[in-house]
């Protein structure tokens, strides 16, 4: 799908928002000073007088949110999901989830995909904090229909509502004629007798990719997409476990506390069933340097491995946008070091502030050392316009190969871009490898 038939979700919720004011009087829109990010300037620019930009205090918005729906307004309390689920979590547990207000809470900016923005910003926790709220639906469409329908769905709905929106421009999935969102009724996307592959959110168009992949490789994969992680479809899911057997879970979140969570509690207490989660895993910071890295084997081993198999030079190639002015950057250099590879074979890229300034800057720095035919370390999140940037350049760097992986995270991430150096969920051809062992495994 061309970039031009793409829209992110936060896009669609913004004028969905603008489509149901002129339609319902009762709605009002709320946010804490990033109406441009969430998009809700769209529904400010038409109906100026129902928008509230609460500024940089989201507690304090939800707690305006509660008294607008405690007198019969229907308020969307909008803000970043960090922001919104995470800051403002003891405000939506006592103000909105406690007397079950009618507050629709859309948080934006969710997961990983957030990219840039940093590991501050990229909610990987929000689904199983929402979870745990008595009462509260907890809604992740995967694409601009989607969400619209899920944005009305939301104002249809008594009581309190927490909808999960991404950054990134995502292409449509949802395309059955006789498509119809009701909360807590997944989607069937496609059909097949070997393996469920229940996504949600962003993760369900690679999840398609990988089905179409397993596919070559004579696996037959159902794929569900689960729209509603609360209520949770539990029967949609117990039929597909048991007509399949075997249950993989596709979500941008932590596999603690979100889908994975929700459909192995379900599996567990009523139909025993393997199932395979992907998404954030649980990696404890060991070596002290924080973001940089779990431990340097599981983030900067694949370069080193590289160097020693062809001999090549190292480039890291962060800038300003990617590595706060080169300072990780300028650690990762360290760290490779420390593994035994020679600071000869090392250069560090961190003036440019773009991926175009990142291919020019590289360029030279490689002509005045005499570099060729690097070893290219990146943000994972950027690889391919990376490369796509360097090869315009003319330098014909190495890129970060799916073989070289370590605990099945992609290695060549050395910045704050996916603290838990996770791309599986985005990645269809990891997702297929990973798959592919897993049913296979069952097979045998």
């Amino acid at each position: 799908m061309s970039e031009a038939e793409k829209i992110a979700t936060r896009e669609s919720y913004g004028q969905a928002l603008a489509e149901l004011g002129s339609l319902r009087e009762d709605v009002v829109v709320l946010d804490a000073d990033l109406a441009a990010a969430t998009k809700t300037a769209l529904f400010r620019k038409v109906f100026p007088e129902r928008h509230i930009d609460c500024g940089i205090a989201e507690c304090n918005m939800m707690g305006v949110a509660a008294g607008l729906a405690a007198s019969g307004l229907v308020p969307f309390a909008s803000s970043f999901a960090m922001f919104a689920a995470g800051r403002a979590f003891e405000q939506i547990r006592n103000s909105i989830g406690y007397p079950r207000l009618n507050v629709k809470i859309a948080a934006t900016h969710a997961g990983i995909s957030v990219g840039e923005d940093g590991a501050t910003h990229q909610c990987n926790e929000d689904i199983g904090l929402m979870r745990l709220i008595p009462g509260m639906v907890v809604l992740s469409p995967a694409d601009d229909r989607e969400t619209r329908a899920a944005v009305q769905a939301a104002y249809e709905y008594q009581g309190p509502v927490y909808l999960r929106l991404g950054r990134l421009a995502v292409p449509a999935v949802n395309r059955l004629a006789d498509y119809c969102f009701e909360i807590g009724r997944g989607i069937v996307l496609r059909n097949g007798q070997d393996v469920t592959l229940a996504a949600t959110g962003l993760t369900v168009a690679p999840a398609l990719g990988a089905a179409e992949e397993l596919a070559q490789q004579g696996i037959s994969a159902r794929v569900i997409n689960i729209h509603t992680i609360k209520p949770l479809d539990e029967e949609l899911l117990l039929q597909a476990a048991s007509e399949t057997g075997r249950v993989v879970t596709i979500e941008e979140h932590s596999v603690i506390g979100g889908l994975g969570s929700a459909v192995c509690e379900l599996l567990a207490e009523r139909l025993p069933t393997r199932v395979l989660r992907i998404g954030m895993q649980d990696t404890p910071d060991v070596d002290g340097i924080g973001s940089l890295c779990s431990s340097p084997s599981s983030r900067l081993l694949a370069a080193l491995r590289l160097h020693r198999e062809l001999g090549a030079p190292i480039l890291i190639s962060g800038g300003q946008v990617y590595a706060d002015s080169g300072a990780e950057a300028k650690i990762a250099r360290r760290v490779l070091m420390s593994l035994g590879v020679p600071e000869q074979d090392i250069l560090v890229e961190t003036q440019s502030v773009n991926t175009r300034q990142n291919a020019q800057f590289s360029q030279q720095i490689m002509e005045e050392h005499g570099f060729s035919h690097p070893i290219l370390v990146t943000s994972a999140f950027h690889m391919e316009r990376a490369m796509l940037n360097f090869s315009k350049e003319g330098i014909d760097a190495v890129p970060f190969p799916t073989d070289y992986m370590v605990n099945r995270h992609p290695v060549f991430h050395y910045n704050k871009l996916m603290p838990q150096a996770s791309a599986l969920a985005m990645n269809t051809t990891v997702l297929q490898e990973r798959l592919r062992t897993f049913v296979t495994r069952y097979f045998e």
